[in-house]
């Protein structure tokens, strides 16, 4: 059975704006599935056959006269000569969703999209399922802790309980691992990594051992929701800085790994510079990282990092879904180690949101909140605690407690 995607309606939109349309993001996550339920009506060629895959590199300007648009193609990045063919065909005909175009390996192919299809292509990122699309939410607003994004999520709720919960953070929100609950857990990621390592990490960036960049993922599964070490990530793998580097920059465009930024502007000098790291896969971090089970995720110590990345993903996804690329999306840690942990901003106005994966909130969680009415320049709006408590209820002023299901 196909589950909606809140994606659909931004891929539609775009496609009335732009002659092409671009759906790139982590392996296995329902792009073509997606896509493919959108363009039923275009052709359809996949990159993989290798025949098709050898006419798109060696006669590119006849491959969309056997091709003709409009027309979904498939693992687009393996032909990157198409992309000129696409401009040449969209400065000539001016009409828009002619091409659709999907990829699981964005950091391969982003340089021939921008230096070709600049002004001509509209970009979305998929991730796996978030929380509102497997509980039937059709709400696809960006996350907010603001009255307006509230009014309206409150017509529609996640159903979900605490146990639900950390089932879903340990399992992870993979369409194939949702949508068959009897699938092993344990065999999916295993196979998963394997595939990702050898399809779009060795053979796009010349690793040669991948065990030791399966050793430098696990390392950075465990330190989910600290600031970035690459010293440290170097140390414990046994590489140097630069290839650390390398190699995160490869999990970051890959959009296994997202890096949300710290929050500066020009007086904010006391605030650190490094950013945190985070899986856009909760299961994963988890599988990486080898708990076992979600009781033993929850009761573990990285229980908290889990459960604060869970959240973080879950924000994002709803950015992404909406087509916004580049989400406004921050913390806030100073050098005296007081901290927010995410700063959404909006018209510019910073929204302090902090998570506690317990579920009795008190006002000492966004005491840090204050921190904000301190800085020269600065407006601060709403915000609230992200816990497991079940009722949207407000805590002082106008931040809230926010139960996960209003994510």
């Amino acid at each position: 059975m196909y589950l909606k995607r809140h994606a659909e309606a931004t891929v539609k939109t775009l496609a009335e704006m732009f002659g092409a349309v671009l759906v790139a993001g982590p392996r296995q996550v329902g792009k073509t599935t997606m896509l493919r339920n959108i363009t039923q009506n275009a052709g359809y060629v996949s990159l993989d056959d290798p025949i098709l895959r050898a006419s798109a590199a060696e006669e590119s300007g006849t491959f969309f006269k056997d091709n003709p648009p409009p027309v979904f193609v498939d693992e687009v990045q393996k032909a990157p000569a198409l992309f000129e063919q696409i401009k040449l065909h969209l400065d000539r005909s001016r009409q828009k969703g002619q091409f659709y175009l999907c990829s699981s390996q964005q950091f391969r192919m982003m340089k021939g999209v921008s230096e070709s299809l600049a002004g001509r292509i509209g970009l979305v990122t998929l991730l796996g399922f978030s929380l509102r699309e497997t509980c039937g939410v059709s709400c696809d607003l960006p996350f907010l802790p603001a009255e307006e994004y509230f009014s309206l999520r409150k017509k529609e709720q996640n159903q979900i309980t605490y146990d639900e919960v950390w089932k879903r953070i340990h399992r992870g929100s993979m369409p194939e691992l949702v949508s068959n609950p009897s699938f092993d857990w344990q065999l999916f990621y295993s196979a998963y990594v394997r595939t990702y390592i050898e399809r779009d990490v060795r053979e796009l960036s010349e690793i040669g051992d991948t065990v030791t960049f399966t050793k430098f993922m696990v390392a950075a599964a465990a330190s989910v929701g600290q600031l970035v070490n690459l010293a440290s990530l170097a140390r414990d793998v046994g590489i140097s800085p630069p290839t650390a580097e390398r190699w995160l920059s490869i999990l970051v465009a890959s959009n296994v790994v997202y890096l949300l930024q710290p929050y500066s502007n020009n007086i904010t000098k006391r605030a650190v510079k490094t950013p945190k790291l985070y899986f856009l896969d909760t299961g994963l971090a988890a599988y990486l990282t080898r708990w076992s089970s979600p009781e033993v995720l929850k009761n573990g110590a990285m229980a908290g990092a889990f459960f604060e990345n869970f959240v973080i993903a879950e924000v994002i996804k709803s950015y992404y879904n909406k087509g916004i690329t580049e989400p406004p999306l921050y913390f806030y840690r100073d050098k005296d180690m007081n901290e927010i942990d995410l700063l959404i901003e909006k018209d510019g106005v910073l929204h302090p949101v902090e998570m506690k994966k317990h579920a009795d909130p008190r006002k000492k969680d966004i005491a840090a909140f204050e921190l904000l009415d301190r800085i020269p320049g600065i407006t601060r709006g709403s915000g609230g605690v992200v816990c497991l408590y079940d009722s949207l209820v407000t805590l002082q002023g106008n931040d809230k407690v926010i139960p996960v299901q209003y994510l």
